[in-house]
């Protein structure tokens, strides 16, 4: 019966943790901690032939907004392909961003990482070989959490501002959050290359 009893405890304890987890994925995304930095970093996701899908412009057109405030004089836009693709997530990004009036010469490109710890840590080496090391990331309130926590844990000081205008939202979002905080609360246990291997 002592038994039934400890592990009672311990599975109410593991799901507060992860109700906890959820509610700071939820609460990171709704925050908004634009300040200036050296770069902004876009993460990347869906395009379709060098055409940046609805959830990826929403990050792009945010990109454009904190480039208008003068948060950095830098961009670095991320994601490498899917077989078969013609363009990368991150090629995508940077024409998408030169045409909305940044300069290319202020785009700097990631295009191999095909999960956010890859991303990230394309990033960083490239920021650390300029010897930057703040950034802003854009992405979207869902993934807000992880990826600063990723990029700290890569040496960078890091802050998020998500879109306001997401395409997922709804349900959509909801169950992202929850398999945030799920993944967040087991990667607070093997870190974050260990959950990157065993879901990719």
């Amino acid at each position: 019966m002592k038994r039934v009893g400890t592990i009672s405890v311990l599975v109410l304890a593991g799901f507060v943790y992860v109700c906890l987890n959820i509610v700071q994925v939820w609460s990171v995304g709704r925050s908004n901690d634009a300040r200036e930095v050296d770069a902004i970093v876009v993460m990347g996701v869906a395009q379709y032939d060098g055409r940046p899908s609805p959830q990826l412009q929403a990050r792009l057109d945010h990109v454009l907004t904190l480039w208008s405030m003068g948060v950095a004089k830098l961009v670095v836009t991320t994601g490498g392909n899917q077989p078969g693709d013609r363009f990368t997530e991150a090629r995508a990004s940077a024409d998408y961003l030169i045409a909305g009036g940044i300069p290319e010469s202020s785009i700097s490109m990631e295009d191999i990482g095909s999960t956010t710890l890859q991303s990230l840590q394309g990033v960083a080496e490239i920021l650390h070989s300029r010897g930057l090391v703040s950034v802003e990331i854009v992405t979207d309130p869902y993934h807000a959490l992880r990826s600063r926590l990723i990029a700290q844990d890569l040496g960078l000081s890091a802050y998020v501002s998500p879109t306001e205008n997401s395409a997922v939202t709804g349900w959509a979002e909801k169950r992202r959050m929850i398999n945030e905080g799920l993944g967040l609360s087991l990667a607070h246990v093997i870190g974050f290359r260990a959950l990157d291997r065993m879901t990719n």
